[in-house]
């Protein structure tokens, strides 16, 4: 833990000379609100700290879909092979990246495909590889392919405007990042360790870049995973059971930050200053023999679906594949559309039911957290009323949803 948390904190931290200790009003009028504590150092940093385990606030999705497109296998505009983004735009349409046709879809508010854009190809505006798609003020559309890493921009109407080239080059596409409303895209790309020993962890490096893709400069230094290998298959890099992985993600004024093994999240503005750190208490996440147990039990269960176990399926079982110390605090940090910060842990094995994702305002408050998320909805984006994402049909396939979001005294559509 010392390893990971040094480096990331060398990149962020200073020591706190001066703490002007705060305690934050209630912010919902309905559910019963622990306090948080704010601190702020002497670079005027804020740090909230929240208990969400004595707070019973809770957003909820609505019950049944407000849009759902993708489970119609007769029509080719209403199928897809593999979605790599999702957004939603100002009139209430969605706007989804179809990585199989190489397509950006619009499909109204009602779920009826409007227009494509974009295809497979090497011309302008056509795709190699689509795998990332936001949107920004005025609807302008970004999609991200590869190799080498570029941006396309579409206007909703359809039309390509242009195209811009990160220099220096990315060859493989950013792992997290976003897109600001400033145009000034954070794109993060992977240092692999020099040693695979289970201790040494990848860094990851968030860079920001202009809108004409020139880079402007990095931005942090954030350790990820630690790799080793086993003698059961010397050539396949595993991870410890548990370890954790950095999340990054970035929109409108706002850039958010997390190692993934930490209960923290730092955010920082659009020009890059380093404004509030989001810290909430989360007790009891020793890992246990039971919790390598439980994993180790669902590496098989899962591996032996398809017959008899591979050599890198004995490799994920060796007994010499360590465990992490401390069970993950977040898998993925996404940025709401209006600032917020959306944490979603990592579920753990044997844990009869998964941890609920937590909302915190745009000042580091703990807003609440979220229930009612079908098991296999993945959230992608989160509005001040929506949740957008990816699930399956009943055909095993992809399909884009949108749920209503209400949040702490409110109803969702």
């Amino acid at each position: 833990m010392a390893g990971k948390t040094r480096g990331f904190a060398t990149e962020f931290n200073h020591r706190v000379a001066v703490t002007v200790p705060l305690v934050l009003a209630a912010a919902c009028q309905d559910a019963a609100q622990a306090p948080a504590v704010m601190e702020t150092d002497s670079a005027g940093i804020s740090i909230v700290t929240s208990d969400p385990l004595q707070s019973d606030a809770v957003c909820s999705l609505s019950d049944e879909p407000a849009f759902l497109v993708g489970d119609n296998q007769d029509d080719e505009s209403q199928w897809f092979s593999s979605v790599s983004g999702v957004g939603a735009l100002s009139d209430g349409s969605v706007v989804v990246a179809e990585r199989g046709s190489g397509q950006l879809r619009i499909y109204d508010r009602t779920g009826q495909h409007r227009r494509s854009m974009g295809r497979m190809g090497e011309g302008p505006g056509e795709f190699s590889r689509l795998w990332f798609l936001r949107v920004l003020a005025g609807d302008t559309v970004w999609a991200g392919d590869y190799r080498p890493m570029r941006y396309f921009l579409y206007t909703s109407g359809g039309d390509w405007v242009r195209t811009i080239e990160l220099d220096p080059m990315y060859l493989n596409p950013t792992r997290d990042g976003g897109v600001l409303a400033n145009a000034i895209s954070i794109n993060v790309r992977t240092e692999g360790a020099e040693r695979h020993d289970f201790k040494t962890p990848d860094t990851w490096h968030v860079e920001a870049h202009a809108p004409d893709g020139k880079l402007i400069g990095p931005m942090a230094a954030v350790p990820s995973r630690t790799f080793g290998e086993v003698k059961e298959d010397p050539t396949f890099l595993i991870d410890p059971f548990f370890d954790s992985s950095a999340s990054v993600d970035a929109r409108g004024h706002t850039i958010a930050i997390a190692n993934g093994r930490d209960p923290e999240v730092r955010v920082m503005d659009d020009e890059f200053r380093l404004r509030l750190i989001v810290r909430w208490h989360d007790p009891g996440r020793q890992v246990t023999p039971e919790h390598v147990r439980a994993a180790r039990d669902a590496v098989e269960e899962w591996a032996r679906r398809d017959g008899e176990l591979s050599a890198s399926d004995r490799a994920r079982l060796s007994p010499d594949r360590p465990a992490a110390d401390v069970l993950p605090a977040v898998r993925r940090v996404w940025v709401g559309t209006d600032g917020s910060i959306w944490v979603f842990p990592e579920s753990v094995p044997g844990e009869s039911e998964p941890p609920r994702p937590m909302g915190f305002d745009a000042d580091g408050r703990f807003l609440c957290h979220l229930e009612n998320v079908p098991g296999d909805f993945d959230i992608w984006e989160v509005g001040t009323d929506y949740a957008l994402g990816i699930r399956e049909s009943e055909f095993d396939v992809q399909v884009v949803a949108k749920y209503g979001l209400a949040r702490p005294g409110a109803a969702p559509d």
